[in-house]
């Protein structure tokens, strides 16, 4: 006899839920990264525009040029902002999708724990069958003897 576990859609269910919740999480991780990365490009182009205006306030750049080089530094300020919320967001997102993902893992290991617990019960019975038929066998041959 083979073991079939009765709920086993289920547990193929769940299985195929925490998958899609891990790729949700990854997806998520991958949102975060490129937003940390893009936050990194524009304060490091803040950086060199601040640079640029020191080197051009020594090198007696007018000011017409000084003055647009830190319009466009206002400009990479406000885009950091914009992005540090982005950034914000996205780790929220990836913290909800690992809540998710425990919260799924949790629900399969549920259903495999039960799962094992049946197959166990199923051994054990089948044992227990076995053994009968073992003993009611050697009771026969006994009382074969016994004539």
């Amino acid at each position: 006899m083979k073991f079939q576990y009765s709920f086993q859609k289920v547990v193929d269910l769940k299985s195929n839920e925490k998958s899609q919740a891990e790729w949700m999480l990854s997806s998520a991780v991958g949102k975060l990264q490129s937003e940390e990365q893009t936050l990194q490009q524009i304060t490091a182009e803040k950086e060199r525009v601040s640079l640029a205006i020191q080197s051009a306030a020594e090198a007696c750049v007018p000011l017409s040029s000084i003055q647009e080089l830190q319009a466009y530094v206002r400009h990479l300020e406000q885009c950091i902002l914009r992005k540090n919320k982005d950034v914000q967001h996205a780790q929220m997102n990836v913290q909800s999708k690992q809540n998710l993902l425990t919260d799924k893992m949790l629900d399969e290991q549920v259903w495999l724990k039960a799962r094992e617990k049946a197959k166990a019960k199923f051994q054990q019975e089948l044992l227990l069958h076995e053994q009968n038929e073992l003993d009611e066998m050697a009771s026969v041959r006994y009382a074969m003897r016994a004539r």
